[in-house]
């Protein structure tokens, strides 16, 4: 565990003051495993966490996982050309594919990204939200969005979730805190974090006390 605080040091405090993140190093093959249980809601659920890149020569930053080959997998990265995508194939089919135009090339900052998922949504592009420093992403450089009630693979039953290892050749660098999903509620960007009324500058807020975990949920506090 690394002591690394969230907000930068001349922002006023919110009262909810996040002072450890968690270091991923992946020339020491850092990450995280937790194998799921039957989930809650396999169509609906959120994603929430901070993260701060570390340098790597090249390739992917891939953050979260779920793999079982390369025809069924899921990954949540910030790809090596500084792009934030969201990507699943099914059955060797690519069926979600939201990259952002925008880059994330600031290896001194701390993003925020919310993922929201509700695949029972009629209108496709409602099936996932992505939430970056408390703003809506809506600019993608490729916006394939998931069938109506398909399956979220980080959400699915009895798989392995990885945090900061897709596979056993590829593993994240950077910090990760405040590290959250939600089995079976969706939520936006406003349930984890709010604009400083000061400053404008986008912090985490207390959350715990207001949402609904589900089975597979879970909040990595570090």
């Amino acid at each position: 565990m690394t002591a690394q605080t969230i907000l930068p040091a001349n922002t006023l405090s919110s009262g909810y003051d996040v002072a450890n993140s968690l270091r991923f190093n992946s020339g020491s093959s850092d990450h995280l495993t937790r194998t799921t249980d039957t989930a809650t809601n396999t169509d609906k659920c959120t994603i929430s966490f901070w993260v701060k890149r570390g340098f790597k020569a090249s390739g992917d930053h891939k953050i979260i996982a779920n793999y079982t080959d390369a025809n069924n997998r899921c990954f949540i990265f910030i790809t090596g050309d500084n792009q934030f995508q969201i990507f699943q194939k099914l059955g060797g089919s690519t069926t979600i594919s939201l990259k952002t135009n925008r880059l994330f090339r600031d290896f001194s900052a701390w993003y925020h990204f919310v993922i929201r998922v509700d695949t029972s949504q009629g209108t496709d592009t409602n099936r996932i939200k992505l939430y970056i420093n408390g703003v809506q992403e809506t600019s993608f450089a490729t916006d394939t969005y998931p069938s109506q009630n398909e399956n979220f693979r980080i959400n699915e039953s009895s798989v392995a979730l990885l945090i900061g290892r897709p596979t056993d050749t590829e593993y994240f660098n950077g910090y990760l805190s405040e590290f959250v999903l939600l089995d079976g509620q969706t939520l936006d960007a406003t349930s984890f974090g709010e604009f400083d009324e000061d400053s404008g500058i986008w912090k985490p807020k207390d959350f715990k006390d207001d949402v609904t975990f589900g089975n597979n949920g879970f909040y990595l506090e570090f």
